[in-house]
């Protein structure tokens, strides 16, 4: 039985797999969200055991999130964003923060996940008439693919911003996320950013926790070292304060909290 009150109309329809963890659905139960089965309960529940910041960490993502694309919609003065790795639509998405600052910003939201599209497509609508919001069906891998079909609904004369959400652990080789990177910087028009955020190798309880999830979750995930997340950047113009735990990237009032396993960046690609 599908035991999940708003996804049980489109597992038939886009045939999802309820009964395999799907990474979005871990994201959706950490942070108290209800699109989320049974399995992935459990093995979220079996992550937190071993890992008891988990919860934490996920929310202080969304928060560096929100930070990150109001300083680009507000200070930097973008105005149009991919989000490469859409994830699951959630109360404050990349447009939400963006249109509240600038009623005209443009969003393009990438991946193949069917489920992800499927939720994405009919909750990822713009907030206010003068701006656009789309999800694009491509594979995250493929940044010339991508980038071609953004500029439908992006303007590459003008800059702008890409943010990986938390995707490139997904990319098991490291060179290839290297390159992935590379490529959507060098195709960005002059005057973008670009921002990315993904756990790094820095507890032995994120070792313990991505140990449980590679066994029983439904996409590889690497761990990559603080300075491999740094290369991902490297010759780029990094913002201030640069590579930092995400809790710690411009948190306004002096954060208490300890530093979560999950760093994050922006940088001006020129």
């Amino acid at each position: 039985m599908v035991d999940s009150p708003s996804d049980e109309w489109s597992a038939a329809r886009v045939g999802i797999q309820f009964d395999v963890p799907r990474m979005w659905r871990l994201w959706n139960y950490w942070l108290g969200g209800k699109d989320n089965y049974p399995v992935d309960r459990a093995l979220g529940d079996a992550v937190t055991e071993v890992y008891p910041e988990m919860r934490v960490a996920a929310r202080e993502y969304q928060a560096f999130l929100g930070r990150v694309v109001s300083f680009l919609a507000g200070e930097a003065g973008i105005t149009q964003f991919l989000v490469i790795g859409t994830g699951f639509p959630d109360a404050e998405n990349v447009h939400d923060v963006a249109q509240r600052i600038n009623p005209a910003a443009r969003v393009v939201y990438v991946d193949d996940d069917p489920s992800v599209l499927a939720h994405g497509r009919a909750l990822l609508t713009s907030t206010t008439p003068a701006g656009v919001t789309i999800c694009l069906d491509a594979n995250v891998r493929d940044p010339v693919i991508f980038l071609a079909e953004a500029q439908e609904a992006l303007n590459f004369n003008k800059p702008v911003a890409a943010i990986f959400l938390s995707m490139l652990g997904n990319v098991a080789a490291y060179d290839e996320a290297r390159a992935i990177v590379a490529k959507v910087a060098a195709g960005l028009p002059t005057g973008s950013y670009l921002a990315l955020g993904d756990f790094a190798d820095t507890s032995e309880g994120v070792r313990a926790a991505n140990a449980i999830y590679q066994e029983y979750g439904s996409q590889p995930y690497r761990l990559r070292t603080t300075g491999q997340l740094a290369e991902l950047v490297d010759g780029l113009s990094l913002v201030e304060p640069g590579l930092v735990p995400v809790n710690r990237w411009r948190p306004g009032l002096v954060s208490l909290a300890d530093p979560v396993d999950i760093f994050g960046v922006v940088a001006r690609t020129d």
